[in-house]
C-alpha cells in the first residue's frame, strides 16, 4: 500500500509546502491510529498545505533503509527541510506539533 493524498490547494502561494511519509507495517491498530491521528493533526494544522504518502514495509521493505527506519509507525517530515522523525502512534498531539516544528497559525 503506497497511497498518496494530495491537499496542495493553497490560497496564498507563500505557504510553505509539507510532505509527511507515514512508514508502517500492516494496517494495524497503531497503523491506524497512527493514520487517524496524522491526518487530524494536519487538517488542523496545514490545512490545505500539505500531502501524506503511506508506505507499508510489508509490500516493499526495501523503502526502509532510504529513511533509516528502525520501528513502526514513524512518520518523517521530507518537506519543509530539515527531515525529522517521529516514531508511535501520533496520539499525543502537543508533542508530534513541537516535534514536526508546526508554527501556529498566523
Amino acid at each position: 500500500m503506497s497511497a498518496k493524498e494530495d491537499n496542495w490547494t493553497t490560497e496564498e502561494g507563500d505557504q510553505e509546502r509539507w510532505e509527511l511519509r507515514l512508514y508502517v507495517a500492516g494496517m494495524t491498530g497503531a497503523a491506524k491510529s497512527a493514520v487517524s491521528n496524522l491526518k487530524k493533526i494536519c487538517e488542523e494544522h496545514l490545512a490545505g498545505r500539505y500531502s501524506i504518502e503511506i508506505v507499508d514495509l510489508l509490500e516493499k521493505p526495501q523503502l526502509a533503509e532510504g529513511d533509516q527506519i528502525i520501528a513502526v509507525p514513524t512518520l518523517v517530515r521530507q518537506l519543509p527541510p530539515p527531515v525529522r522523525k517521529i516514531i508511535g502512534d501520533l496520539s499525543a498531539t502537543d508533542k508530534v506539533v513541537v516535534g514536526l516544528d508546526i508554527r501556529p497559525k498566523k
